[in-house]
């Protein structure tokens, strides 16, 4: 039972990794490449390629990410290779095979919203089943072997900027890396949407002498739970209880007008909750 719903997962993953690199092959071939715009990366490196000498870039990614799939055999697990290696195959062929059509777009503008939107979709989605399609990820994997100290997110922008940086050196044109760079923003705007989501919760600190009667009305007209966290005012050296509570957006002002309106000296602290896992929020 166990080793079918091991395969089951595997088959899912793989069928994530192709349905992701399919929608990223859609963004490059149809948005980005035909206005000369980059994604950063190795897609970056193709694309002048592409212009240069002609070589396709699907083709171009696949011979760029082979040596470094080589030496990197060793120090990823097996799963993550073998699924990076069938990302990238994927990525490489789709993406040909869509430069073959019409362009939707010759406009640049356009090209880098949407060709970012819809590469960062398919990104996350390759990202969301524990896969890649190589290129930087394996790059800065293998710079963090030699300098340790340099994190991921770091690498992968050091390396965006210098690609990006060429396409600009080669194109000649400051534009191109202008929309490059808002084509890169939206990508890890929807990459972090996927994940995390679009729904903001907000946490509520509430210091007040009433701290009883606050989240006992809170519980009462809103139907939120409140937390007491036992403080302590260092400058008053005063002991009080401070109330933790999660709510909805919609749900502020009328907690603010709850504590407000019994103690009007209470002390309230807003701030955003990235994700709230548990009773009345998200289950998982």
């Amino acid at each position: 039972m166990k080793e079918k719903e091991n395969i089951k997962k595997i088959m899912l993953e793989i069928m994530g990794t192709i349905l992701g690199t399919l929608i990223m092959a859609v963004g490059i071939s149809q948005f980005l490449l035909p206005n000369q715009l980059s994604s950063g990366g190795i897609t970056g490196i193709a694309t002048i390629t592409y212009y240069l000498i002609g070589i396709p870039m699907g083709t171009m990614i696949l011979i760029i990410n082979v040596p470094l799939f080589i030496v990197s055999i060793y120090k990823i697990g097996k799963s993550f290779f073998v699924k990076s290696i069938i990302g990238t195959i994927s990525l490489s062929i789709c993406i040909d095979f869509f430069d073959r059509f019409e362009p939707l777009t010759h406009d640049r503008f356009l090209a880098c919203i949407y060709g970012g939107i819809i590469i960062g979709l398919g990104t996350a989605i390759t990202l969301k089943v524990n896969s890649s399609t190589g290129g930087t990820d394996l790059i800065s994997y293998l710079l963090r072997k030699y300098k340790p100290t340099i994190t991921m997110s770091r690498a992968i922008i050091l390396l965006d900027i210098i690609i990006v940086t060429l396409n600009v050196i080669f194109f000649k044109e400051i534009e191109i890396g202008l929309y490059s760079a808002i084509a890169i923003y939206l990508m890890g705007k929807m990459i972090d949407i996927l994940f995390e989501g679009i729904y903001f919760t907000k946490l509520l600190l509430i210091v007040s002498n009433q701290s009883e009667k606050i989240a006992n009305q809170i519980g009462k007209e809103i139907q939120r739970g409140t937390t007491g966290l036992f403080g302590k005012g260092m400058y008053t050296k005063e002991e009080k209880m401070v109330l933790m509570c999660a709510a909805s957006r919609r749900d502020i002002a009328k907690i603010k007008l709850i504590a407000r309106t019994i103690d009007s000296e209470s002390f309230i602290i807003i701030a955003n909750a990235r994700e709230v896992v548990g009773l009345g929020f998200k289950k998982t």
